[in-house]
């Protein structure tokens, strides 16, 4: 949907109206408030970009997606409208302290921020990140209350570790959300530096991903057919296991548009950027390969991302995280046979299934059980 509709669609309800007179008049040249805790970080302008910490305006204002997981849009819109995000231009080799701490903390934040002038009301829109609330430069700010930051964290910042040598030590002890944000602050890595969150959220899922699937590879195959479902912001998600070595490939269709986006990659991985599907397919295939860690196992799968036409405001790659693992927390439909969970999928979906057969490069395969299958 062009970017000009999704706006004449966002601000032609009458509770962004409503929602406006609400948040408006919180918004003032000096504002106390606790940062969730996190810190937004732009990319425009690269290196210099604009980078400081979030406010909410009211209480009970939620960042992290798995808390946003199962809001209604109207809900999600104004929690994030409840959420300021004050800044000042930097280099990223030449951010504040008080960036990198509030973000590591795991409580909030208390935090004073004296704009230039008071924050006009607005939220902006994107595929990427959540939709943003309203912004102003800072004249200055503080924290008023000392960050909570775990011991480990100290000792990965004293070491200086590598960000790839640190992910280890990070996975198993804190959530995506916690080491996304630490990552995007710049607080690990021998050279400390801020890293734009757009950038940071797919990085996050890329790494961590590839990280367990070390383990994944070497894993046993599922030895059965399982197909997992959800249903969140008007996408649905069918997504397929199948026996065999890891392979992986996402499907997205919009029911707005006539061609489907498809991205593929065979069990070594991959080395280009998932143009097609960007920041969504990495969100996927995060949810998936968290999936396969627990269940210790290894599959080939496929993961169908249906969007109804009513999904017409963007809310960033967090709901296809979300949705998928979700999905797996559903129970599955189970069978032995190829035909069966083909039969089920075409039940399911709302596309043609010949439009996804010829583009697959996985349903196209047919493992000499599956034969004996037929």
């Amino acid at each position: 949907m062009p970017r000009s509709s999704v706006y004449e669609w966002i601000r032609g309800r009458t509770w962004m109206s409503e929602l406006e007179k609400q948040v408006q008049p919180r918004l003032k040249p000096v504002t106390f408030g606790p940062s969730p805790p996190n810190v937004f970080i732009g990319e425009y302008g690269y290196p210099a970009v604009r980078a400081g910490p979030m406010l909410a305006l009211e209480d009970n204002v939620v960042d992290a997606p798995a808390d946003l997981y199962g809001l209604a849009y109207p809900e999600l819109l104004r929690q994030r409208a409840f959420l300021a995000r004050g800044f000042t231009v930097r280099n990223v080799k030449k951010a504040a302290e008080e960036t990198f701490w509030i973000a590591a903390s795991q409580k909030a934040v208390d935090v004073e921020a004296e704009f230039f002038r008071a924050p006009k009301f607005d939220l902006s829109f994107s595929t990427h990140v959540h939709p943003l609330g309203p912004s102003g430069e800072l004249r200055r700010f503080r924290a008023t209350e000392n960050p909570v930051v775990p011991k480990k964290i100290d000792e990965l910042v004293e070491e200086k570790l590598k960000v790839s040598d640190a992910l280890p030590e990070l996975m198993g002890r804190f959530d995506y959300h916690y080491i996304q944000k630490i990552l995007s602050a710049g607080i690990l890595g021998q050279e400390r530096k801020l890293v734009p969150t757009k950038w940071s959220i797919t990085a996050t899922d890329d790494m961590m991903a590839k990280q367990m699937m070390v383990d994944i590879r070497q894993n046993p195959q599922l030895n059965e057919y399982r197909i997992y479902s959800n249903n969140y912001l008007y996408n649905h998600f069918e997504i397929l296991l199948m026996p065999g070595a890891w392979e992986f490939e996402q499907f997205e269709s919009f029911e707005t548009a006539a061609e489907i986006e498809h991205e593929y990659e065979p069990f070594w991985g991959r080395t280009k950027y998932a143009e097609t599907e960007g920041g969504g397919y990495y969100a996927g295939r995060y949810g998936v390969a968290e999936a396969l860690y627990k269940l210790k196992r290894q599959a080939r799968v496929v993961v169908f991302r249906e969007v109804a036409k009513e999904y017409q405001v963007p809310m960033g790659v967090w709901q296809v995280r979300e949705n998928v693992r979700h999905a797996f927390e559903t129970p599955p439909f189970k069978t032995s046979d190829f035909n069966d969970a083909i039969a089920e999928l075409k039940r399911r979906l709302k596309q043609p299934w010949q439009k996804y057969t010829q583009k697959s490069r996985i349903l196209s395969q047919r493992k000499l059980q599956e034969f004996h299958c037929t």
